[in-house]
């Protein structure tokens, strides 16, 4: 049976800020992650799976079941660096992928298992590796994220973060890399998360139906158009995919030469005690995204405008809030402090 072609990232109608908060964790996977809150259908499992089919492929070490990098030796998990110290690693060039996470999946199905009798028995550690294994340098994507457990949620956050996952059990350890885009969706009328858990998100954007008459008529149009022959309706968006998949690879390679101004850690030091941010981590992954934002410009210094386009994807959903009540930035404010 034939596929049927992913719908374009470059086709999805508005939805901006949805697809920038895609593109900054795809550029930059450690900034940790972005939940997507909205009403049914309006594209946000399109745009997760769509992001995917979209990205550059990547080097992998050939028949390993973690893909690991084979040219980041800091990220290779034990089998890769034992291979790499007895000669040069296999490599094959692998596609991104979307790896769903159930929200009825057990710790043990997240994580993996170890087997204690084999490590008892034979002295070696038998792991069973889990979904944060087939995740790593993948799209985790977790529909429905307040449904699932909190503890569930505690570890994918922690690994997101970390790149890391590590299982013991019975004074056992094993650990591998966990290094992947977390996407989480939720629609708000189904429960909220404990807002300690949403401040783990870097980003967090909320999606509404196109209210906008011509833009609601496209979205139409394109999907009957897509559904009458998929193929050819993918092909007619392939210079706009191929040039954002170009920017996203000159984002990633800029990235670490993006300069940061000293003028931007004292704005956001003043924009999270201004606007009564709780923590640190909010400042830190504002500059992170303001960083991402700069290269994904093409900018080697971040500026102002990275910020402040940056603050309103990070800042909002950790205002503080009645419980079921959104954050809400006020962006008088935010110009005010940051034109000072």
């Amino acid at each position: 049976m034939k596929r049927t072609a992913i719908y374009p990232f470059t086709a999805i109608v508005g939805q901006e800020e949805m697809k920038l908060s895609l593109i900054l964790n795809a550029i930059n996977p450690s900034l940790g992650g972005v939940l997507i809150k909205g009403e049914k259908g309006t594209a946000k499992s399109t745009a997760v799976r769509a992001l995917a089919a979209l990205l550059p492929t990547m080097p992998a070490v050939k028949g390993c079941r973690y893909h690991c990098d084979p040219r980041n030796a800091a990220q290779l998990c034990d089998d890769c660096r034992r291979r790499m110290e007895e000669g040069k690693l296999p490599e094959e060039e692998v596609t991104m992928k979307v790896i769903d996470l159930p929200v009825s999946a057990t710790e043990d199905r997240v994580v993996g298992t170890l087997d204690i009798e084999e490590a008892i028995r034979a002295g070696r550690k038998a792991f069973e590796p889990g979904i944060l294994a087939e995740a790593n340098r993948n799209i985790l994507y977790v529909d429905e994220v307040n449904l699932l457990e909190d503890h569930i949620v505690d570890v994918l956050l922690d690994a997101a973060v970390m790149g890391i996952n590590t299982v013991e059990r019975e004074g056992i350890s094993f650990a591998h890399p966990a290094k992947f885009i977390l996407v989480g969706t939720m629609n708000p009328e189904e429960g909220d998360i404990r807002p300690q858990l949403l401040d783990r998100f870097a980003l967090s954007v909320m999606v509404r139906g196109e209210q906008d008459t011509a833009k609601r008529t496209e979205v139409i149009r394109r999907r009957l158009e897509y559904e009458a022959d998929p193929e050819a309706f993918c092909a007619k968006y392939e210079t706009e995919q191929q040039a954002l998949t170009e920017k996203i690879r000159a984002a990633r390679v800029l990235l670490p030469e993006v300069e940061l101004p000293d003028l931007l850690l004292e704005k956001t030091a003043l924009l999270s005690v201004e606007l009564g941010v709780d923590g640190h981590r909010s400042d830190i992954t504002l500059i992170k995204a303001a960083l991402t934002h700069a290269a994904y410009a093409g900018r080697k210094a971040a500026a102002l405008e990275d910020l402040r386009i940056a603050a309103k994807l990070v800042l909002p959903h950790r205002m503080r809030r009645r419980p079921f009540e959104d954050g809400k930035l006020d962006w008088a404010k935010v110009d005010e402090l940051l034109a000072e």
